[in-house]
């Protein structure tokens, strides 16, 4: 009961926060912001829930045209550091399972210069990459999924 009381009262504080330091002139879709989250997060729960079928998908596919990785290999969700809610999936691999481990996440990272965009994947050791992430070494991405909204 404490915790779910701690819990509402973080929610508010949170919600505060964003309706005093958003602009009067801007209207703010509260309903916009709980369906970006609630996307994020189920997309996050249904990535790693289907993961290892995804894997075996992957590593089948390429077997079977002859470019199979050789190492370990896993999916793990992809977070997006910017502006804008995705839902997406990475397949990663490392020579090691101790790194293969680690990893928790890619993080997608974006960028321009003049008329070019990049975009950085990283495999990453947090879920969450606001709140502290770290590159996990010896580790690369191997495959993308894409999932159609």
């Amino acid at each position: 009961m404490k915790r779910n009381l701690k819990n509402a009262a973080a929610a508010l504080v949170i919600c505060a926060t964003v309706m005093i330091s958003v602009p009067s002139a801007r209207a703010l879709d509260l309903g916009d912001i709980l369906k970006k989250g609630a996307i994020g997060i189920a997309g996050g729960w249904l990535v790693t829930a289907i993961s290892p079928q995804m894997n075996d998908f992957i590593n089948t596919i390429t077997f079977n045209k002859g470019v199979k990785y050789e190492g370990y290999t896993k999916v793990v969700p992809i977070v997006s550091i910017g502006d804008g809610a995705r839902i997406g999936a990475a397949q990663v691999g490392a020579t090691t399972q101790d790194a293969i481990d680690r990893t928790k996440a890619v993080a997608q990272l974006e960028g321009e210069f003049s008329s070019l965009r990049a975009t950085a994947l990283i495999p990453i050791d947090s879920l969450n990459p606001l709140q502290r992430f770290r590159r996990v070494k010896g580790v690369g991405v191997t495959a993308i999924i894409n999932v159609r909204l």
